[in-house]
């Protein structure tokens, strides 16, 4: 059974990792969806590939979540080619550690960009655009809750603001029954962070199962969320970390 048959999805960052494996999963289900990229063209377009070699229906968008006007205009075409928008995840985002003392106001007028203002412009685009019933998920980090070790405060502090947007978002679109709601990865191996990398076993030290998560595993819980049976489930947080932050 297809839960989002009829429904179309935009995803930010989807050319890889969890953005590429949510997008694979969610027109699985059933979803049209659109998916965004900064420079990976070619990954982007073996993400749409996939998707349309087993069915479905996919495109590819050109838009750093840094720039307002690029993620407007990418909703906008996205509802314009599908007819409707249905489901927002915001997944685009990056990561810059470094001591407090050696980040510059630049580095952090970036991390904020993209991290937080990107993810506001995003759903105010796309709001023009949803369904009553629609779906606003957003991925944010276990590390808006726990920070194990120096040198995250920068991207701690933009993906705690997360929090705070989803649970306003949550109260402010519950008239019109659009959920939204957060999702926190933990260690998860994608080329940024792989499961044999040079710091894997640290990480794993700190889990409760010492066990990386896969993209699957937030992509399937992204799934759920957009589905029927998350119709009411809003402002709520959702950690997928191994145990990291139990």
């Amino acid at each position: 059974m297809q839960n989002l048959s009829g429904k179309v999805a935009f995803v930010t960052g989807g050319s890889r990792g969890i953005g590429a494996a949510i997008a694979k999963r969610l027109a699985a289900e059933g979803a049209q969806v659109a998916i965004t990229y900064a420079n990976a063209a070619q990954k982007a377009d073996e993400v749409v590939t996939g998707i349309e070699a087993n069915g479905g229906r996919a495109i590819a968008l050109q838009a750093d979540n840094q720039d307002e006007a690029a993620i407007s205009a990418a909703i906008d075409e996205a509802a314009r080619v599908f007819g409707r928008l249905d489901i927002l995840v915001n997944n685009a985002g990056v990561f810059d550690v470094a001591p407090i003392a050696d980040l510059s106001l630049d580095r952090f007028d970036r991390t904020m960009d993209v991290n937080v203002r990107g993810v506001f412009v995003a759903v105010k685009a796309a709001l023009l655009h949803m369904s009553d019933d629609g779906r606003i998920i957003t991925v944010g980090s276990n590390l808006a809750k726990h920070v194990p070790w120096p040198g995250f405060s920068l991207y701690s502090m933009s993906k705690s603001a997360l929090i705070g947007l989803t649970r306003g978002l949550a109260r402010d679109l519950g008239a019109r029954s659009i959920t939204a709601n957060i999702i926190h990865p933990g260690p998860t191996n994608t080329d940024m962070n792989p499961a044999d990398g040079q710091m894997s076993d640290a990480q794993r030290g700190l889990m409760a199962i010492p066990r990386y998560s896969q993209p699957d595993d937030t992509a399937g819980l992204v799934a759920w969320l957009a589905g029927p049976e998350a119709r009411v489930v809003t402002g709520a947080e959702f950690t997928v970390d191994s145990g990291v932050n139990a």
